[in-house]
């Protein structure tokens, strides 16, 4: 009975790891690097990040960013 305990918590743990963050939109494109050999990173995943913010690379490591405004058509 606990192995299964432990397996059915194992599941519902690797699960809840794989679920969306719930954020539609992507980073944007990064067109330039900077020359530092390992730049500091703010944070490495979404959920390091402020609700509505996301986790992306930027010119100089990976920092929280809000999603970018719509363009008007």
């Amino acid at each position: 009975m606990k192995a299964a305990a432990a397996l059915l918590l194992v599941g519902m743990l690797i699960l809840w790891a794989e679920l969306p963050t719930g954020s539609a939109w992507s980073c944007p494109p990064v067109r330039f690097t900077c020359a530092l050999h390992n730049p500091p990173n703010q944070c490495f995943v979404d959920r390091h990040c402020p609700r509505g913010k996301k986790c992306c690379r930027t010119f100089c490591g990976r920092k929280c960013i809000s999603k970018p405004p719509a363009i008007p058509v």
